[in-house]
């Protein structure tokens, strides 16, 4: 057989087998494809010119709303201009302009940016950031990483060590030594069709000093948490919660990092979630809204005290050993500059705070529809959890989702059971009574 004889025939360009699709039940999927071709505003164009209402800004992520034309023509126009320059000892202005600006967004002496792609590399990169910072200021035994149960921090190594989610973990061994877990911050009983902030689970943060005296604060060198746990159902953190791991860390000279990769940008109302409950994390990881999802792009805030520390030694040699290719990408720059621009002259961070009580009084209205077990929001984001079907858990999940996007003309997210409605914070009062009452009734076709 010659190599020529060898070669596979060419994929017909509609063939669905070749991509194997991420966080997807790829054989569902395939016989039963949602393919989604356009996009603009509050909307998707389904192939079969269907318009559908966005109930979840992508994946957390198009804040600002779908091809919005100051974000395209910004993004064209440095694709003309400058395509790539490496991110290692060279640069270009708009990472330096970019940077600034997200510094300015956040709260306390937030102000050095550490430029990733994507949600997952912006943690590891906080992690690493958070065990170095120890070595050089002459604490290298604080190795140890303390997550959260039902936690998501993406899906790099480090993400999913912190992480909590089992089935994230299960199937990937042991991850990484020395990593432990605060306990998970829902309790139904107490909590149920919360708006807001719950009054119940305050007091889990001291979960944090139990850990520290197993453990020894000497070996430990940081704490991470979602100030909204997101993609296990949307979890707000209870009051009081996320002050009691400030003072926490503050006693033992832990690290604070706050995974806003869902909450920054407006989610909860502020620019970022840490400043609406009046904490100043150590770090802040960011990606999905910072280009309203048009460009990959995350990255991580950090207070001047940990970028001071590093800045030691010969000024020609690297200080800290870690960094990306597309670090600071260009286009990826030019688009955060054209979103930050739109959130800022539409005041859409001030317009998330306005909409959150009708958006609570919306989502509640489910409450008493079949199967609702619990309904919970918190800003611009609610969680809607439904009884598991006598089939199994995450059934009745998936039908929802998909008589959703074929029957109601809905784009929603599932997490198991659990309905997620984020909209793009673009989003007007109409829409969000039409969004929920579509979703009503969804609830009511799968019941």
């Amino acid at each position: 057989m010659t190599l020529a004889d060898s070669r596979k025939p060419s994929a017909a360009p509609n063939d669905l087998e070749p991509y194997w699709m991420p966080f997807t039940a790829n054989r569902a999927f395939k016989k039963s494809p949602r393919l989604l071709v356009r996009a603009k505003g509050m909307h998707y164009v389904a192939a079969d010119g269907r318009e559908l209402i966005d109930g979840i800004a992508g994946m957390w992520c198009c804040n600002a709303g779908h091809n919005r034309d100051p974000i395209v023509a910004a993004i064209q126009q440095q694709a003309a201009e400058l395509d790539y320059v490496t991110a290692f000892q060279f640069a270009q202005p708009k990472a330096f302009e970019l940077a600034g600006r997200i510094a300015q967004l956040a709260p306390g002496d937030l102000d050095h940016v550490f430029f990733a792609n994507s949600g997952s590399e912006a943690v590891d990169t906080a992690l690493k950031i958070a065990l170095a910072y120890h070595n050089v200021h002459g604490e290298g035994a604080r190795v140890r990483l303390i997550g959260r149960e039902r936690g998501y921090h993406g899906v790099g190594f480090g993400g999913i060590a912190v992480g909590g989610i089992v089935a994230n973990r299960k199937t990937f061994g042991t991850l990484f030594a020395g990593v432990d877990h605060l306990p998970h911050t829902y309790n139904r009983e107490h909590q149920a069709f919360s708006t807001g902030e719950p009054d119940w689970g305050g007091h889990l943060a001291d979960e944090l000093e139990r850990l520290v005296a197993l453990h020894d604060a000497s070996t430990v060198a940081a704490v991470i948490v979602e100030p909204m746990a997101g993609s296990t159902g949307m979890l707000p953190a209870p009051k009081g919660y996320l002050q009691k791991l400030r003072a926490i860390c503050d006693k033992y000279g832990l690290l604070l990092i706050f995974d806003e990769v869902i909450t920054g940008f407006g989610r909860l109302g502020h620019a970022f979630a840490a400043e609406r409950y009046g904490v100043v994390p150590d770090m802040i990881t960011f990606a999905k809204g910072v280009t309203s999802g048009t460009v990959p792009m995350g990255g991580v805030v950090v207070r001047k005290p940990i970028y001071d520390a590093f800045m030691r030694g010969p000024e020609h040699m690297v200080e800290l050993f870690h960094g990306y290719t597309y670090s600071a990408h260009p286009l990826a720059c030019a688009a955060g500059l054209a979103t930050l621009n739109v959130y800022r002259e539409e005041q859409l961070f001030e317009r998330a705070k306005k909409l959150e009580p009708m958006f609570a009084a919306a989502a509640m209205g489910l409450k008493g529809l079949p199967n609702v077990l619990d309904v919970r929001t918190v800003g611009l984001a609610a969680g809607i959890d439904l009884a598991p079907h006598a089939e199994g858990v995450g059934k009745r999940g998936f039908a929802a989702m998909e008589h959703a996007f074929y029957q109601e003309n809905a784009v929603i997210r599932l997490a198991g059971d659990t309905i997620a409605l984020s909209p793009p914070l673009i989003v007007g009062e109409d829409e969000i009574g039409d969004l929920f009452a579509r979703v009503a009734k969804v609830i009511r076709a799968v019941a």
